[in-house]
């Protein structure tokens, strides 16, 4: 059993990224979902509890195996954060949003390709587009780990974003990164089309990224 402290950060922790996520309108309404991994499973939002009216209590805990108890349901979209969390070591945090120009790109079913070198702050040349399954099910949770192997974010066809990151702030801002590469591709596209980086180029891209940022001194 956790310690009251820790489970009070971990959803603390989770409620300020979906709090955040509401404030810059990432996601509408009740719709898009966050969750924190914690120990032998993870945080995740309660479903159909508008972002305004959360609070840290409101948090449902899910196991590894699938199971939660408590008042309230965890989203509806909880299978492919229990499978991203299974099969991803690197996921602290999971982000889903419907997020405005993303999600336009997502109904074409059409990824983000190498237009601009930030592509690569998702983890690769592009960001993909998986095909298009029934929200909630484990369909969808299939063609998105397809979608985000090798990756940090996906797009799903008619549907939104998913990004992962080390903590659950980063996957969100991960996620804000998509959207806005999203607008720009619109955009761009709006005044002939923009040109596309080499594979070359975003090899070197990736390269550069893996000592971007500040890094743990050396002794």
């Amino acid at each position: 059993m956790k310690a009251d402290a820790q489970m009070t950060d971990a959803r603390s922790h989770l409620l300020a990224a979906a709090q955040a996520m509401f404030a810059v309108r990432l996601s509408p309404g009740t719709s898009g979902n966050l969750s924190i991994r914690d120990g032998d499973g993870f945080w995740i939002t309660p479903s159909g509890v508008p972002y305004d009216r959360l609070d840290a209590k409101m948090m449902v805990f899910m196991d590894m195996k699938g199971e939660w108890s408590g008042p309230l349901k965890p989203s509806s979209e909880w299978r492919f954060h229990l499978d991203v969390y299974r099969a991803r070591a690197d996921a602290g945090g999971i982000c889903h949003t419907h997020s405005l120009h993303a999600t336009a790109l997502a109904c074409r079913g059409e990824g983000i390709p190498a237009f601009h070198y930030m592509v690569a702050a998702a983890g690769g040349t592009d960001i993909r587009c998986a095909p298009y399954r029934t929200f909630g099910t484990q369909d969808l949770s299939d063609v998105a780990l397809t979608a985000m192997k090798d990756r940090r974010a996906c797009l799903l066809s008619n549907h939104g974003v998913i990004a992962l990151g080390p903590t659950v702030e980063k996957a969100l801002g991960l996620a804000q990164e998509v959207e806005v590469l999203a607008q720009q591709y619109i955009l761009s596209r709006q005044i002939g089309g923009p040109a596309i980086l080499s594979a070359r180029e975003m090899e070197t891209v990736l390269e550069k990224f893996r000592t971007y940022g500040q890094q743990p001194a050396r002794a």
